[in-house]
């Protein structure tokens, strides 16, 4: 039985990446199969063969860090106070759910201004607020795409702010359903030369979809790690994934989602294994050790934080004594971890 405290380890912090690698296949990237190799993603053909599958996560993320300034008429007068939004989870057309900063500062009926954009608080729950914008559905999602910040994780925002820079950086070069408060990362080290030369190779490619969620960011709070919950993220494999995973491992080829997300959905969705079939709702699926994978044969991912699930995930695929080497071996050697960081390929063991 592993607590949560046999997936923590010591980081330096200088080796907290704050800004990604360019050309983005430079970064750096660990395989691990029966020996660890250091190499780049520039190198992945090297590493696959034809008749293998990567499965994308083609979420876009939305600019959902929104400054803006609170109004509200008192017997004084105006009161205006700067609020930091984050948007979290869409309700309706013109509703998100949303941590804002200072929630002290808020009450309900409350007018915050964002520009050419207003919102009114309808619910308050401590720091996370449901907003009801004065603008719906793809016109609130332009002026959002227009005024949005990118919503970095933590350990980067709390460095720096977000900027033009990371609209690009922060991005999938494939994203194209929109829906998404962070990036599925693994996939940030792909560009259009390197997609082509794995295509020429005879690696196939498919898309998914799960739009990643703020609670991916979530600690895991309790010591036992069979009694964390995990936070619910929509997602949906279309039929034409579903038809070329299970053609190809039918054909005896490996299916290697990129990143951890791509592998929560696929394996949400799998029948029985080695066969997949079209799938679309939430998913709150948390793979630990113990966990019988039924379609991934391996992993891209980036390097992940302390006593995260993400670490779970990673020690179920692979085995826990293989992680903890993998990453005394990318500290020692001065890899770049998290979001921004570079990669690791890993094989099932």
């Amino acid at each position: 039985m592993y607590t949560l405290d046999d997936f923590d380890f010591d980081l330096p912090e200088a080796l907290i990446a704050l800004r990604p690698v360019r050309p983005r296949q430079a970064s750096r990237m660990l395989v691990a199969n029966d020996e660890i190799v250091d190499a780049t993603v520039s190198d992945l053909p090297e590493f696959l063969r034809a008749g293998d599958l990567l499965v994308f996560n083609n979420t876009k993320v939305i600019p959902a860090r929104l400054s803006g300034q609170r109004f509200r008429e008192t017997s004084h007068g105006s009161g205006v106070s700067s609020i930091e939004v984050n948007l979290i989870e869409r309700i309706s057309g013109d509703t998100w759910m949303s941590l804002a900063k200072p929630a002290k500062r808020l009450k309900l009926g409350d007018v915050i201004r964002f520009k050419d954009l207003c919102a009114t608080v309808i619910v308050k729950n401590g720091g996370e607020v449901t907003l009801t914008f004065d603008q719906t559905g793809e016109a609130l999602d332009q002026a959002i795409e227009t005024i949005g910040a990118m919503p970095l994780p933590p350990y980067i925002a709390s460095k720096r702010p977000a900027d033009a820079r990371d609209m690009d950086d922060y991005q999938t070069v494939f994203a194209t359903r929109t829906g998404a408060v962070a990036a599925p990362t693994a996939s940030l080290h792909f560009d259009n030369e390197l997609l082509s030369r794995l295509d020429a190779l005879g690696v196939r490619s498919t898309e998914v979809t799960l739009h990643v969620g703020a609670g991916t960011f979530l600690p895991v709070k309790v010591d036992n790690i069979e009694e964390h919950k995990m936070h619910s993220e929509w997602g949906e494999v279309p039929s034409s994934a579903a038809d070329i995973i299970n053609k190809t491992l039918d054909a005896g080829g490996r299916v290697i989602p990129v990143g951890t997300t791509a592998l929560r959905l696929i394996e949400t969705a799998a029948v029985e294994v080695g066969k997949i079939a079209p799938w679309v709702g939430d998913t709150d699926i948390f793979i630990r050790p113990g966990y019988e994978f039924k379609i991934a044969d391996g992993l891209m991912t980036n390097f992940h934080l302390p006593k995260s699930t993400l670490m779970m995930l990673v020690s179920a695929l692979i085995g826990y004594d293989k992680v903890k080497d993998i990453y005394a071996h990318a500290i020692e050697n001065g890899y770049r971890f998290f979001s921004y960081g570079d990669s690791s390929l890993l094989f099932r063991k």
